[in-house]
């Protein structure tokens, strides 16, 4: 049975929450519900973070898989500007390729497509390593743009 430890924390400047998962298709699904119930108890727009947490849990999940380790998840809303997003798996030595050099998968293949969504939708990403074995894909959202986009889109349907 996996433990999960989850701690939230509240902020005049920053709000972050922060969980352990197990490193399954489970796991994943639950990174990105609890991303979307969180920026939602936060305001915060939950797309396009939630979409950003599912492909990096999943990535996480079955790239950084280590038996009998979980990968953390972490998000932290600073001065509600600025998002980042942080997946951490304990496969620290599997390294995925350096932001503007994801290859497209064939046109035939069933997946390879996660990152080019993830920056696709990110500001900016990147990978940090360690502390050893670990590592942490990371994306940033610039909240005040996307509340920007969020409010123009909601004067043009209305």
């Amino acid at each position: 049975m996996t433990q999960e430890i989850t701690r939230t924390e509240h902020s005049a400047l920053d709000r972050q929450f922060t969980v352990l998962l197990s490193p399954t298709r489970r796991g994943a699904r639950l990174a990105r519900l609890l991303a979307t119930a969180h920026l939602g108890d936060w305001g915060l727009p939950t797309e396009p973070a939630t979409q950003i947490v599912a492909e990096l849990a999943m990535n996480a999940a079955f790239h950084g898989r280590v038996p009998g380790r979980d990968f953390r998840l972490r998000i932290t809303a600073h001065r509600d500007v600025l998002l980042r997003i942080e997946v951490t798996d304990t496969l620290g030595e599997r390294l995925p390729p350096a932001p503007g050099a994801v290859e497209p998968p064939p046109g035939d293949a069933e997946s390879g497509r996660g990152l080019l969504i993830v920056e696709a939708l990110a500001d900016r990403w990147g990978v940090e390593v360690g502390p050893v074995p670990r590592k942490t894909v990371w994306a940033e959202i610039d909240l005040t743009y996307a509340n920007r986009s969020e409010n123009l889109l909601d004067h043009s349907l209305g």
